[in-house]
Formats: C-alpha cells, structure tokens, sequence
C-alpha cells in the first residue's frame, strides 16, 4: 500500500504483578475478551500468590481468561521483541518493584522485558500502580517513567460514578485504564458534566 504502514493489530500485552489487586488485571482480561482484542498474559509468581489470598480464582482460571499465556521466564517468547506488533502493554496491578525495575531497564522477567520494549517502540505502557503512602523514591520512580513516555495510572475509585460495589470501582478504573489504548469498554460510567444547581 505504497509504503504504508499498516494499521496495529488488535493485540494487546497484560501484566500482573504481585501487588494488591489482581483483580484488576482479571478485570482487564475479561474487558479485552469482550471488545475483542487479543490478549497475551504475563503473570509473576508473586501475583499468583496474592490471586490465591484475594479470590476464589486458581491459576488456570486467570491463564483461561487470556488468549495466549507466557511463562515469566521465556525470555525468547514473542512479546520480549519489539517486531510482535502490539497495541501496547498494561501492568494491571503494578507493584513497585516490578514499576523500579522497568524504570532501570535492568529486566529480569519477560513481564519487565514486555514493558521495556514498549518503551523502547514508544508504543502506550500503562502501570496501575498499586502502593500507599508513597516516599520519594516511589515518587522519583514515577517521575523517570513518565519522562520515558509510560502513563502512571494507579487505581483510584471515581465517586462521580457512584459505585455500587468494589466490582465497580475495579471495573471503572480497569476501563479508564484501557482508554489509554484507545478502547471504549462499556463498563465505564463517563463524565457528562455537573447537573442541578451547582451545573447551571
């Protein structure tokens, strides 16, 4: 097509590290099943730990949910090169070692290899970055990737949206999370402006 480039591929890399909240890289899955956009996983072994204390999901469960599993250790594996086309990568939760060892560059996984080479491509990396209080290491961290180009998105409740449920919350953040990229998941409740007096 005259030298074009052709548009990216409906692709797109999830990573879920050990933080608190893997329910959010669950969420992310199944919002990626739905808009469909295929998914390839990447888990630590520290985020199966907290999958087991904080759901009723087994490993297989989450690995059923993604559309290709990799293991942590396969360095050779598709997403650790920048020529498999993506439309970018989120870290859904992002612990803060996972979030400094991204920042260094100095990989160890392919989940940080998989982020490095976003960075690297300029292609969209989101780190829902789950940690509080933050010291000014963390804040320093955050500062570095951000001038490296990844969007630092923790997840924050939206009161505006008047959740009803924790699955709520999780589930506005996850899809405010995949605006980044693009996708417009129907379980985000969206901003329409003030109403009543405060409005007029």
């Amino acid at each position: 097509m005259n030298g074009a480039v052709p548009a990216l591929p409906r692709r797109l890399v999830v990573g879920i590290s050990g933080a608190s909240g893997a329910i959010y890289g669950v969420r992310a899955l199944d919002a990626l099943r739905e808009l469909g956009v295929e998914s390839h996983l990447v888990v630590t072994r520290a985020a199966l730990l907290t999958l087991s204390q904080e759901t009723d999901l087994s490993a297989d469960d989450l690995m059923g949910r993604a559309d290709v599993s990799h293991r942590l250790n396969d360095v050779g594996a598709s997403i650790a090169s920048g020529s498999f086309r993506t439309m970018g990568m989120i870290v859904a939760p992002c612990s803060v070692r996972t979030m400094g060892e991204i920042a260094t560059g100095v990989t160890s996984t392919l989940l940080t290899r998989a982020a490095d080479v976003m960075l690297k491509e300029r292609r969209p990396l989101v780190l829902m970055v789950r940690e509080t209080p933050l010291h000014l290491g963390h804040l320093r961290t955050m500062t570095a990737l951000a001038e490296m180009g990844a969007v630092i998105a923790p997840p924050l409740p939206a009161f505006y949206a008047k959740p009803a449920s924790i699955a709520e919350m999780v589930d506005q953040s996850v899809g405010r999370a995949l605006d980044v990229f693009g996708l417009d998941w129907a379980a985000v409740k969206r901003w329409d402006g003030l109403k009543g007096p405060a409005g007029e």
